[in-house]
């Protein structure tokens, strides 16, 4: 058995009841179920459709997301996140990188190595060496006033801990980052890279060895093994090249606004949805959503 969801952005909720029966219809679908009016709509299927992919790219000119995925199992017990552009809007590197006068530069590395066209740890490296000299209190600064959380955020969090997952918050980013966000948002656990400091400022070098994409899966096998649970329980989402094979292992891999090669290899793929969108392709109804 599979189920088909359909998603929009909950700011902008253009998903009508004759698209959603009109495939569910194509589709020879049950029942529609109406998770949010506007926003969310699943039925069930005896199979994966053959055209899927073409549907869903139809769909996409309509600013509608279409997930096809197996029933069985789709509420998870483990989420496990990125933070740089997936639990927040901004590459934190980036804004550090725009303090020191060379944001330019570094949001051009950071745009390829996250595309998959460079090294990631050789791509870090080289970033985190132009921010040398950088005051350590910076990093406070930009917490304060250059970071956001993505929309949903918050209520992904708070729902899913209500129904007992365990949250961790995985990033190729740095540790003077990821404490304070898993903080703000209610992360039961972080891991990412320790930035080095001198005399009160950056020294332009990290901790080795690097946290990057085998070291998220890493994370992934180690967290789903402590918890007693298969990464098949876990729900991953991310949005770079050092995602994916996170996103792959894991038993539903959301590929959140992602770059075009993440999106080239997974099957769930949310360009129009907020992170509440991690919670209707699980199941969960608006109304069963937690207050934040």
């Amino acid at each position: 058995m599979f189920t088909a969801s359909l998603l929009t952005n909950p700011e902008t909720p253009v998903l009508d009841r004759v698209l959603v029966e009109s495939l569910r219809n194509a589709w020879g679908g049950a029942e529609a179920r109406w998770l949010d009016p506007g926003v969310a709509a699943e039925f069930d299927l005896g199979g994966m459709p053959e055209n899927r992919w073409q549907v869903w790219a139809d769909l996409q000119g309509m600013r509608v997301d279409l997930v096809v995925q197996r029933s069985e199992g789709r509420k998870k017990r483990l989420l496990i996140a990125d933070m740089d552009s997936t639990m927040i809007q901004q590459e934190c590197i980036d804004e550090l990188a725009d303090e020191a006068g060379v944001g330019a530069r570094v949001a051009d590395i950071t745009a390829r190595a996250m595309n998959g066209e460079l090294d990631f740890e050789g791509a870090l490296r080289e970033r985190v060496g132009l921010l040398k000299g950088l005051p350590e209190s910076v990093i406070t600064q930009v917490l304060r006033d250059r970071i956001t959380p993505m929309p949903g955020g918050a209520v992904l969090l708070a729902t899913m801990k209500a129904n007992g997952v365990h949250a961790a918050l995985v990033s190729g980013g740095f540790t003077a980052f990821t404490e304070a966000v898993a903080a703000r948002l209610g992360f039961d656990e972080n891991r990412a890279n320790t930035l080095h400091l001198l005399d009160g400022v950056l020294a332009g070098t990290v901790a080795e060895p690097i946290l990057g994409k085998e070291a998220k899966l890493l994370a992934l096998t180690e967290i789903s093994a402590r918890l007693g649970i298969t990464p098949a329980l876990a729900i991953a989402v991310g949005d770079g090249a050092n995602d994916l094979p996170m996103l792959l292992a894991a038993g539903t891999g959301v590929a959140l606004h992602a770059k075009p090669t993440v999106q080239a290899q997974c099957d769930i793929r949310v360009n129009h949805g907020d992170l509440t969108a991690l919670l209707y392709l699980q199941g969960y109804a608006r109304d069963e959503f937690a207050p934040v």
